[in-house]
């Protein structure tokens, strides 16, 4: 398949006037630190010590945000990986339309002057001490603290699955794994859609960052496997987790539409156990038992769960979300229950939506609200009401712009222009060409 290149159209205009593209680029394309009368806010002078736990979109957005409007804080930024990854692009990455170095550049050239960036991960977080202690041994002590980790990928949870395994010569994707992982995921993907064969793709039963993935790629892998003539060699079967192809059940319907119309087979209540790599089989948990079913090609994407330093922490919940360890905050304010001085951003955060990249455009004003008006001895206003964008990639040149908040209702950016549920160009468009331009004003707390 030939590799696109990058369409050259100037979509920054619109992705900045609107609430944006896929909720990146909001207000306007306002400024970092804009008051509500549209002027740039007063710095809050102050000497309190903010530690951000989390270097990625959410960490480093939080982190330009606060470096404006807090005059003479202590922000310290904590994460391991020097690497910072854009991860909406892995889809694409897999897809065969970029290669990895597309999703790669440096997590330090994000982070604003004048605040401590420390290269570990946390080892021990002490919520009643208000300490953290790195890997390295050092002590970090705070007065607040922003949990922004993200999560981790339990891929020792797939029985028989080893990330090594990836790649065209066994016939396996592992997409989310890293860029490099995508591209190889790529190799695969390209492989089958050559040969032939039976295709399984699905999703964990956990709660998982950006839930369309796994929709996107079954559906990415169909129309490149039409566009090279293919298709009648090639079976196609997507696992769900659920009784649904998507949590919002008007979503979930036109999902199903669209499986129909391609004669893409789908089960419900399939959750993937193990696989056999010898044998190829998949093993899946049903409510009537487990099945085994024989695959040439197959996307896995494990379970997902909070960094064990969280959940050994004590800030997840104890009543929901126990086997994955969300941490407990408000769901509209993002302010952790038990404990005042901390607040959650993006995928750790245990609330009923807001595992993307859109939910962290707007986790970040909310947070930046609360903590800076208690600095400053005033109430935040600030809600989040669970906005969560999905561009559904539906084939190569088409995407759907899905947007919804808590309530499962859906809440167009753009509407009477661009129809949510559509099969779109310019919905297409907003994904490969325009996104990564918002998603990085993002990181600089401009968006």
């Amino acid at each position: 398949m030939t590799r696109r290149g990058d369409s050259m159209i100037d979509l920054q205009k619109l992705a900045t006037s609107r609430r944006g593209f896929m909720g990146l680029a909001a207000g306007g394309g306002a400024a970092i630190a804009l008051g509500a009368s549209g002027q740039p806010a007063r710095a809050q002078r102050t000497n309190a010590r903010i530690l951000i736990m989390g270097a990625g979109a959410g960490g480093a957005g939080i982190a330009n945000r606060l470096a404006a409007r807090l005059d003479g804080a202590q922000i310290t930024v904590l994460d391991g990986r020097p690497q910072h990854w854009y991860q909406p692009g892995f889809t694409l990455i897999a897809s065969g339309l970029r290669k990895a170095d597309y999703a790669i550049s440096s997590t330090e050239q994000w982070l604003p002057r004048g605040v401590n960036y420390v290269n570990e991960y946390a080892a021990e977080l002490d919520p009643e001490a208000n300490r953290v202690t790195t890997t390295g041994g050092q002590r970090i002590d705070y007065d607040y603290l922003i949990v922004a980790t993200g999560l981790t990928l339990d891929w020792d949870a797939i029985e028989g699955f080893d990330l090594s395994m990836a790649g065209p010569q066994n016939g396996i994707a592992a997409h989310y794994a890293s860029p490099e992982h995508a591209e190889l995921s790529w190799q695969a993907l390209d492989k089958f859609t050559d040969e032939g064969g039976i295709g399984m793709f699905g999703r964990p039963a956990t709660e998982m960052k950006c839930a369309g993935a796994p929709v996107k790629i079954c559906f990415l892998g169909e129309d490149i496997a039409t566009t090279k003539g293919n298709r009648g060699k090639c079976e196609f079967i997507y696992n769900a987790q659920a009784t649904n192809l998507f949590g919002v059940p008007v979503i979930h319907h036109r999902v199903r539409q669209i499986m129909d119309e391609r004669n893409i087979t789908y089960r419900y209540q399939h959750v993937l156990k193990g696989i056999d790599l010898g044998a190829k089989t998949a093993t899946y948990t049903t409510p009537e038992g487990e099945v085994s079913d024989k695959w040439d090609f197959i996307n896995i994407i494990p379970p997902q769960r909070a960094p064990q330093v969280i959940r050994d922490s004590g800030l997840s919940w104890a009543e929901r979300w126990v086997d994955q360890g969300w941490i407990e905050v408000d769901m509209h304010t993002l302010r952790h229950a038990r404990y005042a001085n901390i607040f959650g951003i993006g995928d750790i955060n245990g609330v009923p939506k807001g595992k993307t990249a859109a939910s962290v455009k707007f986790h970040i004003p909310v947070v930046e609200d609360h903590l800076v008006s208690e600095i400053a001895g005033r109430e935040g206003t600030r809600r989040y009401d669970g906005y969560t964008s999905c561009p559904l990639i539906t084939r190569i040149g088409r995407a759907m712009l899905v947007e919804f908040d808590y309530q499962d209702n859906l809440t167009p950016s753009f509407p009477g222009v661009i129809a949510p549920l559509e099969e779109l160009w310019i919905s297409w468009l907003m994904k490969e060409v325009a996104l990564k331009a918002t998603y990085n004003a993002m990181l600089r707390g401009r968006a």
